[in-house]
């Protein structure tokens, strides 16, 4: 009987220990499969890792940044026609000079052009191609604020501002809320030059149009002058001032003014007078630290074409003067010139 026994127990062990295996590998199985799934679930992307030569053009330019306080943008444009060189880590703030014609910004420019490390650029929008639509102006403005636009004024590798001038009937005010945004999200500051004098501005308006056709100056135009022959010669041409819509044009230009500052209000911004910059030498230095770069001593070339009183440089002067006395334009009349 004890033989039979184990011989029954025998035979039921293999089948017993099949069994076993059989669950064991199963376990195996099922803890495998969730040691993988868990991994899958938890795996992380490798960063991505730039260049050795990136690396350190980030590193330093971090650096460089260190000791400059408040919420300033700070850009670092990397040019693909040339290479900034030992600068590609020098800030640059972006701007733009919005303004009328025969506000004096040209001179305003000159002005900026002569420091070592400021590029305005001109009038960028004076080609109607640029200003087409909202797409050509912001796709020019890219190429500017890039520091790819190549122009006399470019000092490329070392510019710590760059920019442009930019008068408001060439886009500026059409599209005003579109460029608003570009500002804001780039960070490019606007000067708003105004003239007071708007008679001033007035004369010189029709003494342009004039010469743009007559070409007083040996058949050439010039816009303006670099020397004291040059503008006695435009300055003796007088223009008929129309004395029927001189108050209705005067609130039209002073519109545009008040339209423009409220525009461009919420970009960061300067309000300038070509008058205020013509008497105050300290609103120069005022206009670089806006800009971020070290204040200088500042020139131009450019010489002043009407110098003297109105009454000498308006044709129907009586008319003028008896069309503005007693109106809130009067101050026009009587302002003195200034001199630069």
């Amino acid at each position: 009987m004890q033989d039979l026994l184990v011989g029954k127990a025998s035979k039921k062990s293999p089948l017993l220990w099949r069994m076993l295996l059989l669950i064991f590998a199963m376990l195996c199985g099922i803890y495998i499969c969730f040691i993988c799934f868990k991994q899958s679930s938890t795996h992380v992307k490798p960063k991505v890792v730039l260049p050795r030569q990136e690396q350190r053009e980030e590193s330093s330019c971090q650096m460089s940044d260190a000791g400059l306080q408040g919420n300033v943008h700070r850009h670092y444009p990397q040019p693909t026609t040339y290479s900034r060189k030992e600068c590609s880590c020098t800030p640059v703030h972006f701007f733009a000079i919005l303004s009328m014609q025969r506000s004096g910004s040209g001179w305003f420019e000159t002005l900026l052009n002569s420091h070592p490390n400021i590029s305005s650029n001109g009038e960028v929008f004076s080609v109607k191609e640029r200003r087409q639509n909202i797409s050509t102006i912001l796709q020019t403005l890219d190429k500017v604020y890039s520091m790819e636009w190549l122009s006399s004024a470019a000092k490329n590798d070392c510019s710590a501002a760059i920019g442009l001038k930019w008068m408001l009937n060439q886009g500026a005010m059409e599209y005003n809320r579109e460029i608003v945004k570009y500002f804001i999200k780039r960070g490019v500051s606007v000067i708003l030059l105004f003239r007071r004098n708007l008679l001033r501005r007035l004369i010189s308006v029709l003494a342009n149009a004039y010469d743009r056709e007559a070409k007083l100056l040996n058949g050439t135009h010039k816009s303006h002058v670099h020397s004291k022959q040059e503008a006695e010669l435009l300055a003796a041409y007088k223009p008929v001032i129309n004395a029927t819509y001189l108050i209705a044009n005067l609130n039209r230009i002073e519109e545009v003014t008040r339209d423009a500052v409220e525009f461009f209000k919420n970009a960061n911004h300067i309000v300038l007078y070509y008058e205020d910059l013509v008497n105050d030498p300290k609103k120069m230095v005022e206009v670089q630290e806006f800009l971020k770069v070290p204040p200088r001593q500042l020139n131009s070339q450019q010489v002043k074409i009407h110098t003297r009183p109105l009454s000498d440089h308006v044709q129907n002067w009586n008319e003028v003067y008896k069309k503005l006395k007693g109106t809130k334009y009067e101050i026009f009349l009587n302002e003195s010139d200034y001199d630069h």
